[in-house]
């Protein structure tokens, strides 16, 4: 590839017939056809091309099953027996069925995470996918792929630039091109243009830059265009988004990983977040690191080689994917239709259905992005990943796509359907309650709950909600590095007290932010594609208020009705106050002064806190030797 001719930004690279001109330093093309996949055609998806799937898969999909069944039946039971006690009249057997459909997918998160947990605890996270402690220098060419969008072009190449100084800090450069994708409009060009050059003018690696001139099908029009032009020239391509890290060493495993299972389609990385400053970002940050394991090994465990694909951080075989995975236009007009939003998780499913195996692995570390540092803008991404994951129930009855794949579908759309089935769950527990007279007889009636079969449900929701963090929590205990580098015990402690604290008084906001989104998707209003911002420092009151409406609305709403039951008050509280204070909640939590003063206290910190926040390029000290790749184990 190094003798591959490169055009200037002002020339244009030629278009195909019926294609928008696109911009950029491109290498000669080396087109792959990319077919539309048509889910109609065929009756069952093909079989694996190779034994990377766990033998005893159904096994462990069975017991996940029955575990979480079982599970659900006995959080059911207390709930069942205060209903059964009069016998049940139409809105207790609402409430009661209401109750299974939220308990049911929680228990399976719960099982699922407690297998995760178990192959951690065991250092068994590689059995079934293992990846090299000491991997050879790539024989196979792969694409390090970036797409932009309008997006903070300095701090995406500072990205790029420090995963390039990485592999060439391993003498690997040559084994890796960089493609920056930009879908930017005509005001970003300038400075993104100018901060490519930059990166173009110090990489180890080839660096190559496009745009096109119309945002076709969005991100997933965008990595098509690249393989059906350039595609046949790369083996493979590691996707990344434009707030993602990745080590060279872990590039290097997931090459080296392709490299000797050629019936791998995808593999996954479970990425951490790192970089937050506001305090809701570092709350998601330390959630997802001292947690997030977990939950990636049991996912991993029982989806075997039907897992699921993420959309970065991901390593992914180019031919199959252009051979599978070009996204379907769905019938209709949108939200119902038209692109598909959550574009990831059906490429995920295309390339099952081609006969690729689609892995997720735990065992790797490495992988990084960011999150959104407002509660707004976390809202505001969620609306969109809502109508993607609810366009994907159009998907489940088409028979060509693996059964697994179909599940997760459902478990993707559930996700956000749980957030108006936990709201109805509120609204007829208090519903059921008002029907009956308040208890004058005792003076602390006020302080004093009463205990009722829709609060027993909320318990035992909470505590197969809180399990899978204990989990995790356990983990990092029980690895004495680890434990050090999250500040020892107490810190541990003190850090998921506040982090379950902070996230129970958030997660009402989420209900009724959720609920909101369903609400519009059902009527039929389409959430768009907005740029993410990545960056801020404090959410002025008049957008809080604004975009918090819907919540004080809804707490207020639930004050009134409580005024006729207010011995329910106390059990109500930590459902109602934080709806009530929802803009107070936004404004505090999106302050990066908050989250300086939590750091300031100890609380929320991860191991080398302030290093994975760093985007500068690394310095290549020496040049590179074999003893470069030389890598650390994997674990402690």
């Amino acid at each position: 590839m190094s003798g591959l001719a490169l055009r200037s930004l002002a020339e244009r690279s030629p278009p195909r017939a019926g294609e928008p001109v696109a911009y950029g330093w491109l290498p000669d093309e080396a087109p792959l056809a990319m077919p539309r996949q048509d889910l109609s055609v065929g009756t069952a998806p093909q079989p694996l091309r190779g034994k990377t799937s766990p033998a005893d898969v159904a096994l462990r999909r069975l017991a996940l099953a029955v575990c979480a069944l079982a599970l659900t039946a006995l959080v059911s039971l207390c709930p069942y027996v205060l209903y059964a006690r009069e016998g049940f009249d139409r809105l207790e057997m609402v409430a009661f069925a209401v109750f299974l459909a939220l308990a049911t997918p929680i228990a399976l998160w719960f099982v699922s995470a407690g297998a995760g947990f178990l192959l951690l605890l065991n250092g068994r996270e590689q059995e079934d996918l293992p990846f090299a402690a000491h991997p050879q220098a790539p024989t196979a060419k792969t694409a390090l792929i970036m797409p932009l969008c309008n997006e903070d072009a300095r701090a995406a190449m500072g990205r790029l630039s420090a995963l390039d100084a990485s592999l060439a800090r391993l003498g690997v450069s040559d084994a890796f091109d960089i493609f920056v994708l930009s879908d930017s409009g005509a005001a970003a060009a300038a400075p993104e243009e100018a901060a490519f050059a930059g990166l173009r003018a110090q990489a180890h690696c080839a660096a190559y830059y496009r745009r096109r001139a119309k945002n076709v099908e969005r991100k997933a029009g965008n990595i098509a265009d690249w393989v059906s032009r350039f595609g046949a020239a790369y083996d493979h391509m590691l996707v990344l988004d434009a707030d993602s890290t990745l080590a060279g060493e872990t590039a290097l495993r997931l090459v080296q990983a392709m490299e000797e299972n050629p019936g791998i389609g995808l593999i996954q990385t479970a990425p951490t977040i790192v970089g937050a400053q506001t305090l809701f970002a570092k709350i998601s940050q330390f959630s997802v690191r001292m947690y997030g394991r977990v939950a990636a090994a049991g996912w991993a465990w029982w989806t075997g080689a039907e897992s699921s694909y993420w959309g970065h951080n991901a390593i992914v075989r180019v031919a199959a994917f252009a051979a599978c995975a070009r996204l379907p236009i769905l019938p209709g007009e949108k939200p119902h239709g038209g692109d598909i939003l959550s574009h990831d998780v059906v490429e995920g499913a295309l390339l099952r259905r081609g006969g690729w195996a689609v892995h997720v692995t735990a065992a790797l570390d490495g992988s990084c992005e960011e999150t959104p540092p407002t509660l707004t803008d976390f809202i505001r991404r969620d609306w969109r990943w809502c109508q993607g994951n609810l366009q994907h129930l159009r998907l489940i009855g088409h028979k060509s796509l693996h059964p697994m794949s179909r599940a997760q579908f459902v478990m993707g759309a559930t996700a956000y359907l749980s957030s108006p089935l936990w709201l109805a769950a509120l609204s007829i527990g208090l519903l059921i309650e008002l029907r009956n007279p308040v208890d004058w007889g005792s003076f602390w009636y006020v302080l004093h709950p009463r205990v009722t079969p829709f609060m027993l449900g909320t318990l035992a929701s909470a505590f197969l909600l809180v399990g899978p963090k204990l989990m995790g929590a356990a983990l990092v205990l029980r690895r004495p590095r680890t434990r050090r580098a999250f500040g020892g015990w107490a810190a541990v402690a003190r850090s998921v007290t506040a982090e379950m604290a902070l996230s129970a008084v958030l997660a009402p906001l989420f209900m009724v932010a959720n609920t909101m989104a369903v609400a519009q998707f059902l009527r039929g209003r389409d959430a768009g594609w907005r740029p993410q911002q990545r960056e801020a420092d404090g959410l002025a009151w008049s957008d809080a208020m604004r975009a918090m409406r819907p919540q004080m609305i809804v707490g207020a709403i639930f004050t009134a009705a409580l005024g006729f039951r207010p011995d329910l008050a106390v059990s109500f509280a930590p459902i109602v106050l934080p709806l009530l204070f929802a803009p107070h909640l936004a404004v505090w939590t999106s302050r990066r002064a908050t989250g300086d003063a939590f750091a300031a206290r100890g609380l929320l910190a991860i191991p080398d806190d302030d290093r994975t926040t760093a985007t500068a390029v690394l310095p290549v000290a020496h040049a590179p030797t074999r003893a470069d790749l030389e890598l650390v184990p994997l674990s402690d």
